[in-house]
């Protein structure tokens, strides 16, 4: 039981390291810095949607090189729709952050997988339980960088202390996400080609809508390059 609510606690701990990372940086950052942190968002998130949700998503769908690829088409267009409607309709009236709520709904998926990963290790396979660990602990390296994202993109618009909050509270969704997962393994286990695509979409959204186009110059340019290489790396080595 113990390695259980590690398990499930570990993606939410790497979300919290991130988050804390604000505490680092000063109050007012500079546009150069703004400009290349945004740019690695982008970058962390783009690679974290191509590693880590479409390429499992299409793996999840069969080896029908006919058919595959339509749970992932399909949850990536309704991610992205999603997110549109909340941009149009709901962000500007309710002062929701887009990022942030790209985040939490990439990170739903992520919880989910690893509660499945656990459900199944739980029937007495070992090397299914330390496998179920490794996702988690590689989820949880991958937040760190998501944590920070969400915290500092905060930086001056909310105190160091609030923007702390946000960024952990993103991810609390993740071990609340396992449990459910591991409660009900076998009913969430054929929509999560659709729940990874869905997330994609609605990531890949806010990083053409918001993200590139509210950062300016080479910089950027470079944070991009930065962010989508570092998660690529992670992405394979950990995933």
């Amino acid at each position: 039981m113990s390695l259980l609510i590690l398990g499930f606690l570990i993606p939410l701990i790497g979300t919290t390291l991130g988050s804390l990372l604000v505490f680092l940086v000063k109050k007012e950052i500079n546009l150069n810095i703004k400009n290349l942190l945004q740019g690695f968002a982008a970058g962390v998130m783009l690679a974290a949607s191509i590693w880590s949700l479409i390429i499992p998503a299409i793996e999840l769908s069969g080896d029908n090189p006919y058919t595959c690829f339509i749970p992932a088409a399909v949850g990536f267009v309704l991610g992205m729709l999603l997110i549109m409607v909340f941009d149009m309709y709901i962000a500007k009236k309710k002062n929701v952050n887009m990022l942030n709520l790209a985040v939490v709904i990439h990170n739903i998926p992520e919880g989910l997988s690893v509660g499945v990963a656990f459900a199944a290790a739980m029937q007495g396979d070992t090397f299914l339980a330390t496998t179920a660990l490794a996702l988690s602990f590689g989820i949880g390296i991958q937040n760190i960088p998501e944590g920070s994202i969400i915290s500092l993109n905060l930086i001056p618009e909310e105190s160091k202390v609030k923007a702390f909050w946000k960024g952990f509270l993103s991810g609390v969704v993740e071990p609340v996400a396992s449990i459910v997962a591991y409660l009900l393994m076998y009913y969430i286990n054929p929509t999560m080609p659709y729940l990874l695509s869905f997330a994609a979409g609605a990531m890949i959204f806010v990083v053409v809508d918001e993200l590139i186009p509210s950062s300016h110059g080479k910089i950027c340019n470079v944070g991009i390059c930065i962010g989508f290489v570092i998660m690529m790396i992670l992405d394979v080595m950990l995933g």
